[in-house]
């Protein structure tokens, strides 16, 4: 681990920043949905 952390990454590593990627994108468009319709409500 001499060399940066950011470098040379395994494949691992990078599905697991993309599934980390995908989970935040969903909750935050979860979020905004919900939002969206508690305004139609109200």
């Amino acid at each position: 681990m001499k060399k940066g952390i950011l470098i040379n990454w395994d494949n691992g590593s990078i599905i697991i920043v993309f599934v980390f990627a995908l989970v935040i994108i969903g909750l935050v468009t979860a979020v905004v949905l919900m939002m969206n319709n508690d305004k139609k409500k109200k």
